[in-house]
């Protein structure tokens, strides 16, 4: 019997000494899943933006599909914690002391709170719950954590309708003012997403963050006068240095809470804001936003291996 002789297929090798970049760059190949410039992902970033916009509506109608109120909740949510802030804190503790219309003052902190801190918690997942998404198909991936970032604006957005009706109901008048709540909004959306970008990127690489994160947004929280006023509760400790308040009064989500207050709340003057609240908040803005969208794009090449 004869043997049949099985060759191994031959595969193209390069002649030694060959320039693989300058030949793979006239072939028109590239490397497979490699970082673009900055400019490109931008551009990656804005083609795709009826994805980022389709993804979050939908995130946002099927985030209380399975309960009976459904899309109620994202209006009765944070309205339910305001009311066991207030009773803490407001009558048991005592803050509502010296802030006229406290119950709108504490509503719209907690509604506003309520948008950094979700957006906060939905980015450390946005990469690592989302595995399946990114390994399966080529986007930008910071298309992911800034479309969380839409879901919980417009969350917020629902929460806003409620929050005009309890200022009305209050005695607040609408004003003038009321039309700054979009600039804030614009300012605090920024901050939002770029702080989402750098937790995606650190809470793709250590999922533990998510754990870690909701002790950190509390103490941040507790910090930010959600339900107090800070000027008024710094007034009362006169032996406290000014550099506290002063720290106290530049912290981002201080700044945009107040902010949100002195557009809606007749009653919150400027004399309670921090010196150049508004150069602080776009300064905020700025350094989260462009800063964490270089901090995610340094690592995109890195998401979902491994």
């Amino acid at each position: 019997m004869t043997q049949a002789l099985h060759t191994p297929p031959r595969t193209a090798e390069a002649p030694p000494g060959t320039d693989l970049a300058a030949l793979a760059a006239r072939h028109g190949l590239s490397v497979s899943g490699a970082r673009p410039t900055l400019p490109q992902y931008v551009r990656q970033l804005w083609a795709r933006r009826h994805f980022i916009t389709a993804f979050s509506t939908a995130k946002l109608t099927a985030q209380y599909s399975q309960a009976k109120l459904g899309q109620v909740w994202q209006v009765l949510t944070p309205l339910l914690n305001a009311a066991v802030y207030y009773l803490i804190f407001g009558k048991l503790m005592g803050t509502s002391r010296g802030v006229p219309d406290f119950v709108p003052f504490l509503v719209t902190g907690v509604f506003v709170w309520t948008f950094t801190q979700s957006s906060i918690m939905a980015g450390t997942r946005a990469i690592s719950g989302n595995l399946g998404l990114v390994r399966a198909l080529h986007f930008p991936r910071a298309a992911l954590p800034i479309s969380f970032c839409l879901q919980q604006l417009q969350q917020l957005l629902f929460s806003m309708a409620a929050l005009v009706v309890i200022l009305l109901c209050f005695g607040v008048p609408v004003a003038a003012s009321w039309l700054l709540a979009l600039p804030a909004l614009v300012l605090q959306f920024a901050f939002n997403a770029g702080v989402s970008l750098v937790v995606a990127r650190m809470g793709a690489r250590t999922p533990d963050i998510a754990q870690l994160m909701p002790f950190l947004l509390r103490t941040w929280m507790y910090a930010s006068g959600v339900m107090f006023s800070i000027s008024h509760i710094m007034s009362k400790h006169t032996d406290a240095p000014s550099w506290l308040t002063a720290v106290l009064q530049a912290n981002p989500a201080a700044v945009y809470i107040d902010l949100m207050r002195f557009a809606l709340i007749d009653s919150f003057h400027g004399s309670q804001l921090p010196p150049h609240v508004w150069a602080l908040a776009a300064g905020w803005a700025l350094l989260a936003g462009a800063g964490g969208f270089i901090y995610f794009w340094k690592a995109e090449e890195t998401y979902g291996r491994g």
